[in-house]
């Protein structure tokens, strides 16, 4: 299933945030939208998703296999969102409802998207959070998101996300609220997924080192604006960009800060 965005503006206020923005994601392929805070990357995939304020002004085109997202009914853009594409949020801990189970959040999307028994989808859950590697998932299904660690919170969000097999992916910095060693878990674990599952994915981030590891392309923005694009290998290692040379710098820095 393939993803365009094409010359899309978000306006806020008097303030283009997202300023004339066109990228494609073809069926399968796994795509880096990345820029500093404020660049606009997150207000992109609201924008796909039909999440923005209210006080938000869009112009422009974002279809699904050549269907418009953009001005759908609440009513049609809910039976797209975790039923044909999937969202990993940010922080899990904003992500998850802290009064409910896992194993309820993680089945969700089945209730609200098709008809399922409460035993199917306790065992449908229970295979999720297997398959995102979960600790003894038939109990952890039963416990809360303040019983978890953070890795395995951002874990049953991804489980979430991907419970109804969605053909696209968006994943907005999933890995920023995590320790390095859990990152890479998780980092491991979206690659498998996608894989096994030929989900198109969408990564955002503001880490190149990060996204080197999920993504083969990538689109650099910078106050709304795509300024660079192309493989993630080549931006890494000879960006033409002045924003997305200071990328490559806070990687390195980083990195050798880590080391």
């Amino acid at each position: 299933m393939t993803l365009e965005i094409d010359h899309l503006t978000v306006t806020i206020g008097d303030r283009a945030v997202v300023d004339d923005l066109s990228l494609r994601l073809d069926d399968g392929a796994r795509l880096g939208l990345i820029g500093e805070s404020g660049s606009g990357k997150s207000l992109t995939t609201l924008a796909v998703l039909g999440l923005l304020p209210r006080s938000a002004r869009v112009a422009g085109s974002v279809r699904l296999d050549g269907r418009e997202l953009l001005g759908l009914p609440e009513r049609e853009l809910a039976r797209v969102r975790g039923a044909v594409v999937g969202t990993v949020f940010q922080d899990p801990r904003t992500a998850l409802d802290p009064v409910m189970t896992v194993g309820r959040q993680i089945a969700e999307p089945l209730r609200l998207h098709g008809t399922v028994t409460r035993r199917e989808a306790r065992r449908r859950a229970v295979e999720a959070a297997a398959e995102v590697g979960l600790p003894e998932p038939d109990r952890i299904v039963d416990r809360y998101p303040h019983q978890l660690s953070g890795g395995q919170r951002q874990r049953v969000v991804i489980a979430t996300a991907l419970i109804t097999r969605p053909a696209v992916l968006l994943a907005d910095e999933p890995t920023t609220a995590l320790d390095v060693t859990t990152q890479a878990e998780v980092l491991r674990l979206f690659r498998r997924l996608v894989d096994e599952r030929g989900a198109s994915l969408l990564f955002v981030t503001h880490d190149l080192a990060v996204l080197a590891q999920v993504a083969e392309e990538a689109v650099v923005l910078s106050r709304g604006r795509a300024v660079e694009s192309g493989p993630v290998t080549r931006l890494l290692h000879a960006p033409e960009h002045p924003v997305t040379r200071g990328l490559v710098a806070a990687t390195r820095a980083t990195t050798w800060r880590a080391s």
